[in-house]
């Protein structure tokens, strides 16, 4: 198994609040991106690939409040999105850094190795957005796990959505992962494959490391 960091995921209560955040802490303003039926929401993205995080990209995430999602009755959103505590925080803090996603090259079996170590990391749906199709893993219940710093996993059909960004003057340099439960962590990061992202004993946070044409930039869950 050997996967790579997808992209960084920014919630936001709506995409505007999201665009706003970007351009005042970043300093640019995210790429079009699109509706996600199965799931109600809507995203804008840009790229931060970098040599360490080749296609990597940030997306800003919102539920669609003109969408109606097609999840199971009783099922949640990815993300944590339905989780009432993480939207209240996002209301009353704006947009944060609440998620990776890793890329894998077959998700199923990603997803049997992180099971052999007693984690259900979700079903894999199928989903798309525009011409994008991809598997991610969902659970029912939305939960990110670790306090969100279990990626998520996807695989992507035949098109990833870097081959049409433009660069965006943002390179991720660096990520870190801090979390009570550390040594569970790094064990499921080498049962998928997921590395150069350093794990420490500690509260739980994810710090992102982005140069910028103005130096070096941090931002954390």
């Amino acid at each position: 198994m050997n996967a790579a960091l997808d992209h960084l995921v920014v919630m936001a209560a709506s995409l505007d609040e999201g665009v706003a955040w970007c351009e005042a802490q970043l300093g640019v303003t995210p790429g079009p991106g699109g509706e996600h039926p199965l799931m109600g929401t809507h995203n804008r993205v840009f790229s931060l690939a970098s040599p360490a995080f080749p296609r990597t990209y940030l997306e800003i995430i919102a539920i669609n409040p003109g969408a109606v999602h097609a999840r199971p009755a009783g099922a949640r959103r990815w993300f944590d999105m339905d989780d009432a505590a993480l939207r209240e925080h996002v209301a009353q803090h704006g947009p944060q850094l609440i998620h990776c996603v890793a890329r894998v090259p077959d998700v199923q079996t990603a997803v049997a190795a992180l099971q052999a170590l007693g984690i259900e990391r979700g079903a894999a749906l199928q989903a798309s957005r525009g011409t994008l199709r991809w598997h991610i893993t969902v659970r029912d219940d939305g939960q990110r796990l670790f306090d969100g710093w279990l990626p998520t996993l996807i695989q992507w059909g035949e098109v990833h959505p870097s081959h049409t960004m433009t660069g965006s003057g943002i390179l991720l340099a660096g990520l870190r992962v801090a979390h009570p439960e550390a040594d569970t962590l790094r064990a499921a990061y080498r049962a998928i494959g997921l590395a150069h992202v350093p794990i420490e004993a500690g509260p739980a946070r994810l710090t992102a490391q982005l140069q910028t044409p103005n130096g070096l930039l941090e931002i954390h869950s």
